[in-house]
């Protein structure tokens, strides 16, 4: 299992916010490239960087950050918000994104998604964020009556190279994985999936790493890593 600390960009600030809501937000680096090299050194092997005012925006708010961290690190760097066009995607791919996250317009435009797999194979990951079983777009802050499986199943067989899978209702707040959210939709679909929202302990990494069924590909690590309630090489442990 791979493990992706969270690198959520407000204002060009590395800070983590409860359940999306960005009044909630948290100051962890007031540097956020300090700190992708800092989650490099501590020994993991990706980045999950998520434009969060952008999210919202439907364009890049946070570039210099984003750049900076991509100049900071020579580990391999995910990146979503406000990414909405073919132009957004190569544009990051340039610039030396790794994968590039796609989440409001894979509900919006699941059509731009596909061309986008088939352009850049593997290249592509779809964001999956779920709130009381349905999927939340721009930023988190409209629901789009869609199921989460629905979502997930539009893209089987089109090249896209994850699912990241957020459960708002428990994200940035520790309460813990609830481990069916992940598993119901890795179950039904063959792309892997990266678990997010709700990671507290070492012990949520053991248990859905443990989950019987399809196996989780990776899992987020956001506040608990930067509250110090995990530490980075027991979480690598756990995972590997």
């Amino acid at each position: 299992m791979i493990l992706y600390p969270a690198i959520d960009l407000k204002d060009g600030q590395c800070v983590r916010v409860v359940r999306g809501d960005l009044a909630t937000a948290t100051v962890f680096n007031t540097d956020p490239a300090a700190q992708a090299r800092a989650w490099a050194e501590a020994g993991f092997g990706w980045l999950h960087v998520v434009d969060l005012n952008g999210s919202v925006a439907g364009r890049a708010i946070n570039s210099e950050a984003i750049e900076a961290i991509l100049e900071a690190v020579s580990i391999p760097v995910q990146l979503g918000g406000g990414i909405r066009s073919l132009a957004d995607v190569e544009a990051w791919i340039e610039a030396g994104v790794s994968r590039v996250i796609l989440g409001t317009a894979a509900v919006r435009d699941p059509e731009l998604v596909k061309a986008a797999a088939r352009r850049w194979p593997e290249q592509i990951a779809v964001s999956v964020d779920v709130r009381k079983g349905q999927v939340a777009v721009q930023g988190w802050t409209e629901d789009s009556g869609l199921e989460a499986i629905t979502v997930a199943r539009r893209f089987e067989d089109e090249g896209v190279s994850a699912l990241i899978v957020t459960d708002i209702d428990r994200d940035g707040a520790l309460l813990g994985f609830d481990i069916e959210v992940f598993g119901a939709i890795a179950d039904a679909v063959t792309i892997p999936v990266i678990a997010a929202g709700g990671l507290a302990t070492v012990q949520d990494i053991i248990k859905l790493a443990a989950r019987k069924g399809t196996p989780i590909a990776g899992a987020v690590l956001g506040r608990a890593l930067y509250a110090g309630a995990i530490a980075p090489l027991e979480a690598l442990a756990a995972a590997a």
